[in-house]
């Protein structure tokens, strides 16, 4: 594990890069996205009509079914340029036009009718655009400027939710990676929990019971444990679900080679130690990313 961890400091300041055999969406991604492409990745709690609003025209990112006519940006591709332009001009001479038709997923929106309509106003510097807006509620949280990679990423999230039942059984609990194949380590680690829960009380334990049991006696007491410290700092762009795999890794480790009494405070400190001893090493050798930290 610190092999990886010694790799990541010599990198600091060096840019993510995608694995190689990361799974991919297969697309365009200077398309506009494909509304049934998050329907099919996203679970949907639900649906509800918002009724007519303004709209800032930067979260509008995606289409319904005309997803390839327009880039990301709006700009037309396959569009009918002679309508752009009359609706241009409609713009200009401040004639009343239709709200636009609008699918609000998260934070994100999906034109259903009007995307000549959303480019020309996109074009002519408009901030916002009147909107009929109906809102599919995502089990997860989707924000403007999201990756196809993150997109991905909150797919494999939006699939644990569902097999644990984790938001209706911790309201306000949030566990985001930075990388893919994370969840389903998760899914390992609340099994593992599981089954010693089962050895030492003498019964099946409920898969919706591990999952409270492994979040409030595992997940939550180690990233409570390093909250306190300023490890995070140390790893940009890393999420506390990702510190949690490597502070848990070591835990086992200590537990299996020192003590198994060791708990989640001890591990963390021993973790701080062992990064901040890299550290003062990788400095010695190459200074520059590390002026002025404290």
């Amino acid at each position: 594990m610190f092999t990886a961890i010694r790799s990541w400091i010599s990198r600091l300041g060096a840019p993510k890069r995608a694995s190689a055999s990361a799974p991919s969406l297969r697309r365009n991604t200077d398309t506009l996205l494909p509304f049934d492409l998050v329907k099919e990745k996203i679970h949907i709690r639900g649906w509800r009509y918002l009724g007519f609003r303004e709209v800032e025209i930067e979260k509008i990112v995606g289409s319904v079914d005309r997803y390839q006519d327009f880039s990301r940006a709006f700009l037309p591709k396959q569009a009918d340029q002679g309508r752009l332009r009359r609706i241009k001009r409609a713009m200009e001479r401040e004639e009343a036009l239709p709200p636009v038709r609008l699918y609000k997923v998260g934070e994100i929106y999906f034109v259903e009718d009007g995307h000549h309509r959303v480019a020309a106003a996109r074009e002519r510097g408009a901030k916002f655009i009147d909107a009929e807006v109906t809102e599919f509620i995502p089990n997860v949280p989707l924000e403007p400027g999201i990756t196809d990679r993150e997109l991905l990423i909150k797919a494999e999230y939006s699939e644990f939710l569902r097999q644990t039942k984790l938001q209706e059984l911790r309201p306000g609990a949030r566990i985001e990676f930075s990388d893919l194949g994370k969840y389903r380590v998760l899914l390992e680690h609340i099994e593992v929990h599981r089954f010693f829960r089962a050895k030492e009380e003498g019964r099946e334990i409920p898969f919706q019971e591990a999952v409270v049991s492994w979040y409030d006696n595992v997940y939550k007491p180690l990233v409570e444990a390093f909250r306190k410290t300023r490890i995070l700092d140390f790893f940009p762009g890393r999420t506390e679900a990702d510190l949690y795999l490597w502070v848990s890794e070591h835990l086992h480790q200590l537990r299996r080679w020192l003590d198994p009494g060791i708990g989640p405070k001890e591990a963390v400190e021993d973790f701080v130690d062992r990064l901040e001893a890299l550290i003062r090493e990788a400095a010695l050798t190459n200074p520059a990313p590390f002026r002025g930290a404290s």
